[in-house]
């Protein structure tokens, strides 16, 4: 017996319910526009700068979970400790302290003191400003470039209505995932990139899917009203669409359970991103069309009126 999420013949009016999801979203996207500029993100070592140790322990593996506690005791602020590479190898990282050079060295001497001998210190590096301000504009420009690369791709693919709106409902997506990270305070870094750049991704297929169902239906109902096409197209796909995310969202809650502190704030933000990438793609990607006045003339196509139920041609003519 299969598994159903969802039962078959669904018949939600989802068109209804954009009259609440537009003001919502409005609501959610300049509050965490404000909030970006009034509170800002609590950015990581990787942006803010600080000393990387890598060490090597005389025990194998090494006790990640020891080494954190013995750090936290060092009172030096963001610390972030990771396995790196064989199982007795580990990196350090400290955020960068106020007070200049003077203080990082002062940084170094706590921490070497510390351990002691008990780990052999195999890098000591410091990273600054400057190569911190490199790598917040090298990941804006990736977030920049993969947007603009998904909306000459749609655009190709599809027709610029389907564009338009995949680009307004992901942007939508990267907005509010930023606004969580400012309202939590999460430590916002490299892998906050990458996870952001997930969200695109996962976003995206799930809009696409429902496109590609909405161009199907257009080429087949060609007299039936968009907001019932567009209804009918979520409803075909809704049980792929709920299948999909819960069974990612699975996997993350597992992550963010047992996957420990190291990657908890970016599969907290993957969790979020899969719930408003579903949100979006049901509640604002297909009423977008509706907005951007898409006719069933601008899919090319065989003619077929087929799949018209009986006198839908009166429903056209009345609507």
């Amino acid at each position: 017996m299969l598994l159903r999420l969802i039962p078959d013949n669904t018949q939600i009016r989802f068109m209804r319910l954009r009259t609440i999801s537009y003001p919502l979203t409005i609501v959610l996207i300049l509050a965490s526009i404000g909030l970006f500029f009034s509170v800002g993100l609590n950015f990581g070592i990787d942006f803010k700068g600080g000393t990387v140790f890598e060490m090597k322990t005389m025990e194998s593996p090494a006790d990640i979970s020891g080494i954190r506690t013995q750090l936290g005791t060092l009172d030096l602020g963001d610390v972030q400790v990771q396995q790196f590479g064989a199982p007795d190898e580990v990196l350090v990282r400290v955020q960068q302290p106020d007070g200049g050079e003077l203080a990082q060295q002062s940084v170094v001497s706590l921490v070497r003191e510390a351990f002691g001998e008990s780990v052999e210190f195999r890098r000591v590096e410091v990273v600054g400003p400057r190569v911190s301000g490199e790598l917040a504009q090298a990941g804006t420009i990736a977030v920049v470039a993969s947007l603009l690369v998904i909306l000459f791709y749609i655009w190709f693919r599809f027709e610029w209505h389907f564009a338009i709106g995949a680009i307004i409902t992901t942007v939508n997506d990267i907005i509010i995932t930023i606004g969580l990270f400012v309202v939590l305070q999460l430590e916002f870094s490299l892998s906050s990139i990458a996870a952001v750049l997930t969200i695109i991704g996962y976003s995206l297929n799930d809009t696409v899917v429902v496109y590609d169902r909405i161009r199907e239906n257009l080429r087949r109902y060609k007299k039936m009203p968009l907001p019932e096409l567009l209804d009918r197209s979520i409803n075909e796909m809704l049980s792929r669409t709920v299948m999909t995310s819960v069974t990612t969202l699975l996997a993350l809650l597992a992550l963010y359970s047992f996957g420990g502190e190291v990657i908890r704030s970016f599969t907290l933000a993957m969790i979020f991103g899969v719930v408003i990438g579903t949100y979006s793609s049901i509640f604002l990607a297909a009423p977008m069309l509706i907005v951007l006045k898409l006719r069933p003339s601008a899919v090319t196509g065989p003619d077929s009126d087929a799949g018209d139920a009986p006198g839908e041609d009166n429903k056209a003519a009345s609507a």
